[in-house]
């Protein structure tokens, strides 16, 4: 048999070359983001790494994401972070599951749950509230159209509130957008990432 690949990560954070000619205004605060990042987790996320060839939209990606994944919020941190492996499950972006189901099994000091949100997750036998989350974000990625006011109520009657549900909205589309860049850039997870939490 022909010997198989090992995976992993090669020296480009994608498939494209981030490098370009002109103006790059921002990029001192790209870096020292970058500096502050790579101290407190011990490395560089590779969607930091790519968004900060972009400095401006470095700073508009930085500034929505830590809005909504840390930022005051009725969700759990938790919460936010099974939302984007839901996500990025149902979009098979490798990136993100990889990377974010690391930080499920971190927050949740759970190893396995991570991998059950993204294979399945009704098979975690989540809470009811959970599982009501988790089925919004997974229709409202595959068919947003199809959203009605009942689906809204489901989360109601699970016990989020209206505010909370602009946040899972805007973290399901956050991830939606986040997920295609990914794929369609071959964006590959640190592999800092894969042994995480284990």
């Amino acid at each position: 048999m022909e010997e198989i690949k090992k995976q992993g990560q090669d020296l480009n954070l994608t498939k494209l070359n981030l490098d370009y000619d002109g103006q790059k205004d921002g990029e001192e605060q790209a870096q020292n983001y970058l500096n502050i990042v790579n101290e407190k987790i011990g490395f560089i996320p590779n969607v930091l790494a790519s968004f900060s060839k972009f400095p401006k939209q470095f700073e508009g990606f930085t500034k929505l994401y830590n809005s909504l994944m840390l930022g005051e919020s009725g969700l759990t941190k938790l919460e936010r972070e099974m939302i984007a492996v839901t996500v990025s499950s149902e979009n098979h972006c490798y990136y993100c599951i990889v990377a974010h189901g690391a930080a499920v099994r971190e927050i949740s000091n759970d190893p396995q749950l991570g991998e059950r949100i993204a294979a399945n997750f009704r098979s975690a036998e989540l809470p009811l509230k959970q599982e009501k989350l988790l089925e919004f974000s997974k229709k409202l990625t595959r068919d947003p159209s199809e959203i009605k006011e009942q689906d809204r109520n489901e989360l109601r009657e699970a016990g989020y509130t209206d505010r909370d549900i602009w946040d899972i909205s805007a973290i399901v589309g956050m991830f939606n957008m986040t997920n295609r860049l990914a794929s369609a850039t071959e964006m590959e997870p640190n592999e800092n990432y894969h042994n995480m939490a284990r």
